[in-house]
């Protein structure tokens, strides 16, 4: 897709129509990958209840036919406010803390908010009655690869406290499963990028993460970015990784939920979100330099701890039960949507 040949947001979602507009809680609704699920379950028919604290989310992200409520996932009181006047039928849980580097440094946040906080809006759930959930989780929780592609039956042991929180979840999740009427399906997805297609919203952080905004950002400054190692055992020596198209990760939200509501899913499931094609680093700044029309300037800097060369997800099972499979996930829509959005941001 060339860089200015952008769908209808509609087009580029499923068309799961709700007549009775069940109602769906996405707490984090207003975060990068959560404000365009929201907008994807309006395409759906559905109605999102969206509850953030804005702490990262935005509250420009959120459509206006969305319902909003502010506040924290860990508020009793509000909580019960919601599920009573709202009649939520599923919960998305998209609010969690994502900096892997601040998780090594500060652990207690991080297990704090991403376990602890979560812990509440589990509990309330189960007092009102609302039997599933669609936990967005990461691929974090795998660690280093001890082979590729990397399916849902690849050991977990993650190697930061992001991660490990995140599989923390996960556990207390089968758990509830097991004990109570509650259904959960956990969504590991790699390494999300791109914006909307139609230029509307995008990743908003002020601090950049990910290799594809920080490039963006540099190229705009005019200074180089680092490639972490040049001598990785890859076709052209830097690390490749799975990148997965935003949309592509919404969908999945979406095809998860009507198996949720469909009555046919198990007590508890897990599933990997990938693009399914290893993605270079040079490969991306490539991307980026024709998407741009810039020559993207770089620099080979040695290896950062922990890093592993190679990771490519199976998403396979996704495929087979959710009848998912990534349909915008190619490098050139990834970064012809991102560079878009990053040079012409709306908030």
């Amino acid at each position: 897709m060339a860089a200015n040949e952008f769908p209808a947001y509609g087009e580029t979602l499923k068309s799961i129509m709700i007549p009775d507009m069940k109602k769906v809680l996405v707490a984090g609704g207003a975060g990068y990958i959560g404000s365009l699920t929201v907008r994807g379950l309006l395409e759906a028919g559905y109605q999102p209840v969206v509850l953030d604290n804005l702490s990262t989310g935005k509250r420009e992200a959120v459509p206006e036919d969305a319902l909003f409520h502010q506040g924290e996932i860990a508020d009793r009181a509000l909580l019960d406010t919601i599920f009573t006047r709202h009649a939520i039928s599923a919960v998305m849980l998209f609010a969690a803390k994502i900096k892997v580097g601040e998780s090594v440094h500060r652990p207690d946040l991080y297990y704090n908010n991403n376990v602890g906080h979560a812990l509440p809006l589990l509990d309330a759930m189960l007092r009102h009655g609302c039997p599933a959930l669609i936990f967005s989780s990461t691929a974090a929780v795998y660690g280093n690869p001890r082979y590729l592609p990397i399916d849902e039956q690849h050991p977990a042991n993650p190697i930061n406290p992001y991660g490990w929180s995140k599989l923390m979840l996960e556990t207390i999740l089968r758990d509830y499963c097991s004990a109570f009427p509650l259904k959960a399906v956990v969504l590991r997805y790699f390494n999300a990028a791109g914006a909307a297609l139609d230029g509307l919203s995008g990743e908003s952080a002020d601090v950049k993460q990910n290799l594809i905004p920080i490039a963006i950002d540099n190229l705009e400054k005019g200074i180089p970015t680092d490639i972490f190692g040049g001598d990785w055992d890859t076709p052209d020596h830097t690390p490749i990784r799975d990148y997965l198209h935003i949309h592509d990760i919404a969908n999945g939200h979406l095809s998860a939920l009507q198996l949720l509501l469909s009555g046919k899913a198990a007590s508890f499931d897990v599933f990997n979100l990938g693009g399914g094609i290893g993605i270079s680093v040079l490969e991306v700044l490539n991307a980026l330099a024709r998407a741009s029309g810039k020559t993207v300037p770089h620099r080979v800097v040695g290896r950062r701890a922990g890093d592993a060369g190679h990771l490519v997800a199976s998403h396979k099972k996704a495929e087979e039960i959710l009848e998912w499979k990534p349909a915008h996930s190619g490098i050139d829509t990834i970064i012809s949507s991102a560079y878009r959005w990053h040079t012409n941001r709306k908030y």
